[in-house]
């Protein structure tokens, strides 16, 4: 990516590369302030094959010192900006970064944060803390080499919903090939506006938009953190041609910005969501009003660049809920089943075989080996079903399925179903051992504001539509679920709690 990168700087260095808060930067710039972050990062010690922890919003900055890191030799570990001071700890300690860059606006966060790697702000200048935007400023710029395609890009930690995040490792050939997959995969183009809202320190916002547009010599739009009335105006003001954004990202305008249809959206040609599908009534809720029926669906996850399956927007009412037939360029896709692959109807799990896949995680080759199934496949732990034409629907992860008395339950089919009650806002479903049956169902449940259903109440509603066996034995009535800070559930939590129970 860096050496694709200098040759579109050289030969288009007027070209606009970022636009933030009113400012362009173009290719030119960015590459200069890149080699001046090379610099700053070179004096405080950073060598080849270190770690670099960046731990910053959607700001010109992240990029610059992504590529400055790059130009060193050394790899770059994103932080979610939404972690807590023990969560930056133990990915600090467990990727031993060299160093450590975070925005100014995350001090309060930084000030307890005990691992001893030296910090440096950005954005604003903190007492006690050595700034990087004074020093860059004042720097030379440093060249450095172009790092070798097997050599270590990134470190992303994966979100922690079963126990500790794990530190996936990708590599510079990787990084390309996930974003060659998606410019290819949704025609990314030079003429791209490419609005980056979600945030720029996950996968997909990384490697697949921010790299696929760079790739295709495009102009990215960063808004420094998701907000509903934030994304409308950038859209309408930046003239942005293509979106990311997980479904509620789209939901949400609709759902608080009283004056939704008095946006231009217009210029949009390509929106694009992830992280699960969605269904038919809010497919047609979403085109209507978006005023557009080309919406994609991509499905992949970090280990894999991410790379996976693309639904397109002929396909969107036909096969809601699916995540598709086929994957993006480079990318195959495989249910498998007792090590053989599954016939129509079965349920088997997601195998991706892709060219962007990591190397493996960090310092945890058990959950490698585990992880990897030889001959490049990588074992997803989500478990889907293919239809008659060849669409696949996932039902579960491995670890949610529940085995009740030789009985094969999905979790998430018993929460879908619990979640179309109106006075359910949340719900989370469990095993818990039992002596008899092996395990027991059980269900977590977030009641809307209001009186609260009964556990017979909710087992009522369920008996129509689920199997008996399906049916939560128990019902816990909670605040709120554990959540990962990107909103993942964390069911190792509720296990660990359960009679019997040891987590995850």
């Amino acid at each position: 990516m860096l050496t694709h990168f200098d040759e579109l700087a050289a030969a288009r260095p007027q070209r606009t590369l970022l636009r933030y808060q009113g400012c362009a930067f173009s290719y030119g710039a960015v590459s200069a302030a890149s080699r001046r972050a090379a610099a700053v990062l070179r004096a405080h010690g950073v060598a080849r094959g270190d770690r670099v922890a960046l731990m910053c919003f959607n700001t010109p900055a992240f990029v610059e010192m992504l590529l400055g890191a790059w130009r060193l030799g050394a790899a770059v570990v994103p932080v979610n900006h939404k972690l807590q001071a023990e969560e930056v700890d133990y990915i600090l300690a467990h990727c031993d970064a060299a160093l450590s860059v975070f925005d100014g606006e995350l001090a309060p966060v930084w000030r307890r944060v005990r691992h001893r790697a030296p910090a440096l702000s950005t954005g604003l200048v903190l007492a006690g803390w050595p700034d990087f935007d004074a020093e860059a400023a004042a720097a030379d710029g440093f060249e450095g080499e172009t790092p070798a395609p097997e050599g270590l890009a990134e470190v992303l930690y994966t979100s922690g919903t079963t126990g500790r995040p794990k530190g996936c490792m990708l590599s510079h050939r990787g990084v390309r090939r996930a974003a060659e997959a998606a410019r290819a995969g949704l025609g990314l183009d030079g003429d791209e506006v490419f609005l980056l809202a979600m945030p720029i320190w996950h996968a997909s916002p990384l490697n697949n938009w921010l790299a696929g547009t760079l790739l295709a010599g495009g102009t990215v739009a960063l808004l420094r953190e998701y907000r509903p009335l934030d994304f409308l105006e950038t859209v309408a003001r930046e003239r942005v041609t293509a979106y990311f954004g997980a479904p509620v990202s789209y939901l949400l305008p609709l759902q608080t910005v009283p004056d939704f249809e008095r946006f231009d959206l217009s210029s949009v040609r390509t929106w694009i969501y992830g992280g699960g599908p969605i269904g038919a009534d809010t497919a047609r809720r979403l085109m209507t009003a978006y005023r557009s029926n080309n919406f994609y669906q991509v499905y992949g996850m970090t280990e894999t660049g991410p790379a996976g399956s693309v639904l397109r927007p002929d396909e969107q009412l036909a096969k809601a809920g699916s995540i598709g037939r086929c994957g993006l360029p480079g990318v195959e896709l495989r249910l498998v089943r007792a090590g053989r692959d599954c016939r129509a109807g079965e349920v088997g799990e997601i195998w991706l075989r892709a060219d962007s896949l990591m190397q493996g995680y960090l310092n945890d080759e058990a959950a490698t080996r585990q992880a990897l199934a030889g001959d490049g496949w990588y074992r997803s732990g989500d478990l889907a079903r293919r239809d008659a034409d060849g669409y696949c629907f996932i039902v579960d992860r491995i670890k949610d399925m529940i085995v009740s008395g030789g009985e094969n339950v999905y979790s998430k089919e018993v929460e879908d179903v619990l979640l179309g009650h109106p006075a359910v806002a949340d719900a989370a479903v469990i095993g818990e051992p039992h002596p008899d049956w092996g395990e027991t169902v059980v269900a977590y449940v977030v009641a809307q504001p209001g009186e609260p259903p009964s556990g017979e109440a909710l087992a009522d509603y369920l008996a129509s539509r689920l199997a008996r066996y399906k049916i939560p034995r128990r019902f816990h009535f909670v605040e709120r679920l554990p959540r990962t800070p990107t909103g993942k559930l964390q069911k190792y939590l509720l296990r660990r709690e359960a009679p019997g129970g040891k987590g995850a």
